[in-house]
């Protein structure tokens, strides 16, 4: 039987220390093999079954946060699916931000214009909920220094006033436990901790559907799918497959088996991998005199002032982000200690 570790040997092998999952994961073996067959079928005419693909993935996200597959919608990007929520509001709705949250999540509220949005810093986003607040939007984890929402306080505060919630899921989904079914709708690219190709995204959606329109509905949103290619869709599918996009079909040959496998590692046990090393991270970083912004239970580190080092970082084989003047390092499955302590030995102090 194969252990965590063995299974990771075999998956990935990274040839520099790679710590920045929070801007792009690594491909599992599986995963690459499964997209380079699906290019070579292409290549000679006998194309394998892709759409099984979208399905298998589809069912597998679902399984992962914990609601039935019709809840989950298939897609390429989250700004799509912001947009989506976006357009379902009435003018003037109140929609609940935080303060320097990640574009894809925010814009769509924005370019409205009438709409009424109101942007607060994280630690407040729950006591910020009030009477008239339509939705909340949020980032379960800020893509730029790793602090997390207290979504269980979040939560609460929409349900006792009356709003639906939105949590982007991109940046925690793969490593932080998370139940969908206790929000409206979740979000969440897989290229990152869910360890897919590009071009992969879902969105969770709420038994009724949400109050939303399918704005942007094509053939691939129609009930039958393959009887719904020409002239306007006549039956929308009955789950929240009305929201898919038009799958971009090798990520997803792809993706189907990177998601297999964090299912078989197991979200628990992958959050307290990753939690560890960035623990591990932190003592060391503490032990150097620098500190870290406070993200208790992350497994995003952001160091204020040190991603000038970036590039240098690189050329020494390290690499890392510089997201608003941080270091921003992100611990994963296939990170050691050893790698940890390799940052440090790089870094000043």
């Amino acid at each position: 039987m194969e252990t965590f570790e063995t299974l990771i040997r075999t998956e990935f092998a990274p040839k520099s220390t790679y710590l920045n999952t929070a801007t792009a994961g690594l491909l599992p073996a599986r995963t690459v093999t499964a997209m380079r067959v699906a290019v070579e079928s292409v290549a000679a005419g006998q194309p394998t079954d892709m759409f099984a693909d979208v399905e298998a993935a589809r069912a597998s996200f679902a399984r992962l946060v914990g609601v039935p597959e019709r809840r989950v919608a298939a897609g390429a990007s989250v700004a799509v699916y912001s947009g989506l929520i976006a357009a379902s509001l009435p003018p003037g709705a109140e929609v609940l931000t935080a303060e320097a949250d990640f574009s894809s999540v925010v814009t769509p509220f924005h370019v409205r214009g009438d709409l009424k949005v109101r942007a607060v810093p994280l630690e407040r986003i729950a006591e910020s909920v009030r009477s008239g607040t339509a939705l909340v939007a949020v980032s379960a984890a800020q893509s730029a220094d790793g602090r997390t929402a207290e979504l269980e306080a979040i939560g609460e505060a929409a349900r006792e006033h009356g709003a639906r919630t939105y949590i982007d899921a991109s940046q925690a989904a793969g490593w932080l436990p998370l139940r969908a079914d206790a929000y409206d709708y979740v979000s969440s690219v897989a290229f990152k901790w869910l360890v897919c190709p590009r071009g992969v995204a879902f969105l969770v959606v709420p038994e009724d559907l949400g109050g939303l329109t399918p704005v942007f509905a094509g053939w691939v949103a129609g009930e039958a799918p393959w009887d719904s290619c020409y002239g306007p869709v006549e039956e929308l599918a009955h789950s929240a497959r009305r929201f898919d996009e038009s799958p971009s079909l090798f990520a997803y040959a792809g993706a189907r088996h990177s998601l297999e496998l964090v299912e078989t590692l197991g979200v628990e046990r992958v959050h307290a991998h990753d939690l560890a090393l960035a623990d591990r991270f932190r003592t060391g970083l503490r032990e150097r005199g620098h500190e870290p912004v406070p993200a208790p239970g992350s497994a995003i580190v952001s160091v204020p002032g040190l991603g000038r080092l970036q590039g240098e970082l690189s050329r020494a084989g390290v690499q890392v982000a510089d997201r608003a003047g941080n270091l921003r390092a992100a611990f994963h499955l296939y990170n050691t200690p050893d790698d940890v302590d390799r940052l440090l030995d790089v870094l000043p102090g």
